[in-house]
């Protein structure tokens, strides 16, 4: 039968009430959708309203086994949706999944669950949680968008009134029909005890925004399932991947899945993935972008369970990621057989006495983050002589952090660098980048005053930048078996100076080492240690830098464009001997303010004047916004384009792409499309 258009179906509405709505629809639900769209301003289109909502209020379970949910379904403005589609613009997929912790345990098991086969080989079909089939919805306020839902699956007769229950629920709302062609979805979780207990035992040990942090938003399955409190109902201990055998239990599954490459069988050779819906998910490439023991990034302190972690130690999660321990045997160890969980927080304690020790935050501390590192706190106290052709003197100061001189002569490295000019750090004409080892100099209680043997150019104008580079190599827990060096290392600081007297200028700032560390953890993983800072790259990945082996740019905008596209890229970005198009970016490209502030990715707020060095490239060099835009868009057909929009004047970007212009940077990567 011909598919009715909204219209149609909008008549059909009027001639009856929609009192009853079966549906055959998997389950689950939606808190909010953090998708907009620009579609409901079209005048064709005024009346269709975007975004979807999902808020579960209550459920029951009948003597006869028969589980209720009520819930609610709105649109972006609070107006009640139709579940059926006809009443309102759109139609909407809905699930449900119902979920127990049975007594004394701590994981959830579904009641809804299903049958999976295996594709690829002959191992036995495995029963998985699931989402719920066959239900029914039934209208209880049109305008409220009010349903209750009643499962097909019942609950066993022995089950237990007296333990934690959870119903969780997606809505995914479709608008295809009216030019918007994402879907939008919500989720949402609703817990109580049947027997009208309080809920005591709760499963909530991972916050959301923590994957956001590099996910952001995290949406599995096809973008429909967006928190963890809705994971944590089907990734269960009793699903298993028949294909591969490996189970989909939540602690198992995503430590092994951020191991990836580090992990012991993948080493070996043996591939870690999961078969799911017709195609082999291999998670053997995958690099965490951050020191694996770095727990806390994904275990904050924000969830009700949130220090499990540490206080909660288990064969299943911790065997996920140290899979050379054989816990049976004791293999690997100590030689001591764990049967049971029972004994794990008996050496594994929560709170750590030394680095490194058995707790569980001292067997995972990271080197460079130890609270024993003694710490370099540099400051630059004064710059003189700092006029064009001048060589500057810089006084600063390296204390340690409690508060003692260093004496700068018998640690690893420091370095001053003098750059500029600020409005475009480069080398060459007025432009100037160099480092030199003050480690010499005399010094006083920890006071030092250094002439550097560079002069700042001649045909200096405006303003430049002195920033102090140190690191120091320290060893940790010396004498005992875990003995190790860690790099202590500040983040650099800097100052801008005038060098005519025209009012001083800093560098603008284009990325915030904030939002770097919400996924990287810190930057001290770069160039040893000593630049862990965004503000600090722009004065090495300048406009002139060039990659000596591949010739690619390695100015800022056009390096971290292409190294986080990775895969993605239409042709190869190396550096060295890495080639970039091995990176996964674990979120949203799209997203420029995931790393951007102040607006800064708009071309009409690029502050950059210099041309990019890209032998490398298609063109020997490329206009500052061309650059930045072709790190991402490396195609040929696109830097021709590029190339062409750009006359003795400068780039007409901002025609097209600019703020408000039919095709800016916000319309080509808006994330509803």
């Amino acid at each position: 039968m011909k598919k009715r258009t909204f219209f149609a179906r909008a008549a059909l509405a009027l001639a009856s009430l929609l009192v009853l709505i079966s549906a055959s629809q998997n389950g689950i639900a939606a808190k909010k959708s953090t998708v907009t769209s620009k579609a409901s301003t079209n005048p064709a289109f005024s009346f269709v309203t975007t975004g979807v909502a999902c808020k579960i209020k209550s459920a029951t379970i009948a003597n006869d086994g028969t589980i209720v949910a009520r819930f609610t379904v709105t649109d972006s403005k609070g107006r009640g949706l139709d579940v059926g589609g006809i009443q309102t613009p759109g139609t909407l997929s809905i699930r449900f999944v119902v979920a127990t912790i049975p007594q004394g345990q701590k994981e959830y098991t579904a009641y809804t669950t299903t049958v999976l086969k295996a594709t690829l080989n002959s191992n036995p079909s495995q029963t998985q949680a699931s989402t719920d089939s066959g239900g029914v919805f039934t209208m209880v306020d049109s305008a409220t968008g009010t349903y209750d839902y009643t499962f097909k699956t019942k609950v066993p007769a022995t089950y237990d009134a007296a333990a934690t229950h959870s119903v969780g629920m997606q809505a995914e709302r479709n608008l295809s029909e009216f030019g918007i062609t994402a879907v939008v979805s919500a989720d949402d979780v609703f817990t109580w005890v049947p027997n009208g207990s309080a809920v005591t035992v709760v499963r909530d040990i991972v916050n959301s925004a923590s994957c956001n942090g590099c996910h952001d938003p995290i949406s599995a399955h096809g973008g429909g399932r967006k928190t963890m409190l809705y994971c944590v109902l089907c990734h269960t201990a009793q699903s298993t991947n028949p294909d591969t055998k490996n189970t989909v239990d939540m602690p198992v599954f995503i430590h092994k899945l951020h191991m990836g490459s580090s992990l012991a069988s993948v080493k070996a050779g043996t591939p870690y993935g999961i078969y799911h819906r017709g195609a082999m998910v291999d998670y053997s490439a995958i690099q965490f972008p951050q020191d694996i023991r770095s727990c806390t990034s994904c275990h904050s302190s924000t969830p009700k369970q949130g220090d499990n972690w540490k206080t909660s130690p288990n064969r299943a999660a911790c065997g996920s990621c140290h899979e050379n321990v054989n816990f049976a045997t004791g293999e690997n160890h100590a030689n001591l057989p764990q049967v049971t969980d029972n004994q794990c927080s008996t050496c594994h304690a929560a709170n750590a006495t030394a680095d490194f020790d058995l707790s569980i935050p001292g067997a995972h501390q990271v080197p460079m983050q130890s609270a024993s590192l003694p710490g370099l706190v540099p400051t630059i106290m004064k710059i003189a002589s700092a006029t064009p052709g001048s060589a500057p003197v810089v006084t600063f100061k390296m204390m340690d952090k409690a508060g003692n001189p260093v004496d700068i002569s018998k640690i690893t490295q420091v370095r001053i660098v003098l750059a500029g000019p600020n409005v475009d750090y480069q080398v060459g004409a007025a432009g100037i980048r160099v480092s030199e080892d003050p480690s010499k100099t005399a010094g006083a209680n920890g006071v030092y005053t250094y002439t550097m043997t560079n002069k700042i150019p001649a045909t200096a104008t405006g303003s430049y930048t002195i920033s102090i580079e140190s690191s120091n190599i320290v060893t940790l827990a010396a004498g005992t078996a875990k003995q190790t060096t860690a790099t202590d290392a500040p983040v650099p600081v800097r100052q801008y100076f005038s060098v005519d007297n025209t009012p001083t200028v800093a560098r603008r700032q284009i990325v915030a080492t904030e939002k770097c560390i919400s996924c990287h953890g810190d930057l001290k993983f770069i160039h040893g240690g000593r630049r862990g800072d965004a503000q600090e790259c722009g004065i090495c990945h300048n406009p002139t830098l060039v990659d000596g082996t591949s010739k690619q740019s390695v100015n800022m905008a056009m390096q971290i464009h292409a190294t986080h596209r990775g895969e993605a890229l239409e042709m190869p970005y190396v550096l060295g001997t890495t080639n970039y198009q091995e990176v996964r970016f674990p979120g949203d490209l799209r997203d420029c303010a995931a790393c951007h502030v102040n607006n800064s990715y708009q071309v009409d707020n690029v502050g950059a004047k210099a041309a990019v060095l890209t032998p490398g490239h298609w063109t020997p060099t490329m206009q500052p916004i061309a650059a930045a835009c072709g790190g991402c868009h490396d195609g040929k057909s696109t830097a021709s384009h590029m190339l062409a929009n750009t006359t003795a004047l400068g780039e007409s970007c901002q025609s097209c792409h600019g703020i408000g212009a039919d095709f800016a940077v916000d319309t080509v990567h808006d994330r509803t499309k």
